[in-house]
């Protein structure tokens, strides 16, 4: 059935503006959680967050789906004072949403470590700004680990 025969569905498709936004500006939004971290403030972090954000965190078993959640993940996680670098990405675009993921290295001082970890972060405009509405960041396997 075309679009156009469901009442309603056509005019909500006509409706429907879409909030530009490049893949620079995508990098942007990484650059921004990354300047947050170094903030060392949980609910700076936090505050990037949709309020029913998801988030599958590195370092911890615990999806956070909570904005008290999410900031008690970034509570322990900045204490171990994390620079994040992405190494690899890919950003897609589309209307109201876009998608990063690829892998990043973490340098924790506290104790000093590296993480290598695989990420992917969905943001999504919510009439005013671009926040992260799905945040899943998982270790890298290392190589001769079983698949």
């Amino acid at each position: 059935m075309p679009l156009a025969a469901v009442p309603g569905e056509a005019h909500a498709l006509e409706t429907q503006s879409c909030a530009p936004i490049t893949e620079s500006a995508v990098q942007g939004l990484f650059e921004g959680w990354n300047q947050a971290l170094a903030s060392g403030s949980p609910e700076t972090v936090a505050k990037l967050y949709e309020p029913g954000a998801l988030l599958l965190p590195t370092l911890s078993p615990t999806n956070r789906s909570d904005p008290e959640a999410i900031a008690d993940y970034f509570n322990a996680f900045l204490k171990r004072q994390p620079t994040g670098k992405v190494t690899s990405r890919r950003i897609l675009l589309g209307c109201n949403q876009a998608t990063d993921a690829g892998t990043y290295r973490f340098q924790l001082h506290q104790p000093d470590e590296q993480l290598n970890a695989r990420y992917t972060f969905v943001y999504g405009f919510d009439g005013q700004q671009w926040r992260i509405v799905h945040h899943h960041s998982s270790l890298v396997p290392q190589i001769g680990q079983p698949a």
